[in-house]
């Protein structure tokens, strides 16, 4: 799995996208951060928590100069349907199929043919600034994730459980 201070690797893939399907290119998203979660399917039970969770949370997200791409395995086509099913997502899902993305990142469940959960912030230089992996059953914190952005882009050192707004640890220290 990718970690933080690697290079990310780009891609050119098909998504869904504001009610359409088009292309998206790692290279022409323009935000400050991206924050790339892998998800294993649509159409299954806790990914659509975690789709619709990342949408409610986009504007956050959006004032942090951050953009917001969920992957998949699923097509195109899959994606689309589904974000219908879901009401609309204000973010683009990527269409992953095979798996290769996945793989790239280190994050394919091989025998599952599905990602992993995993979350990847990306920095301006478009390497990775933070990774996290759970289990397939397990649905990640949008909250935590908005909060590590938060973190991230303050620059500081900050301790367990920060929230803008607290105290900053001191700025002559490394960790």
């Amino acid at each position: 799995m990718l970690k933080p201070g690697d290079a990310a690797p780009g891609w050119d893939l098909p998504c869904a996208f504001d009610g359409r399907i088009s292309r998206l290119c790692l290279d022409e998203i323009r935000s400050e951060m991206v924050v790339l979660f892998f998800y294993p399917r649509d159409f299954s039970f806790i990914c659509p928590t975690e789709v619709t969770g990342f949408h409610k949370a986009q504007p956050a997200f959006e004032q942090e100069q951050t953009s917001i791409v969920g992957i998949s395995v699923d097509g195109a086509e899959s994606h689309l349907h589904w974000s219908h099913e879901l009401g609309g997502i204000s973010y683009p899902l990527v269409a992953d199929e095979g798996g290769n993305l996945a793989r790239q990142y280190g994050v394919l469940d091989e025998p599952e043919g599905a990602a992993l959960r995993a979350t990847f912030v990306l920095d301006a230089q478009r390497k990775v600034a933070y990774a996290l992996a759970s289990s397939i059953n397990i649905g990640r914190s949008i909250s935590e994730t908005l909060r590590v952005v938060r973190a991230l882009r303050s620059g500081r050192l900050c301790p367990a459980d920060w929230q803008p707004g607290e105290e900053f640890g001191p700025a002559d220290q490394k960790f």
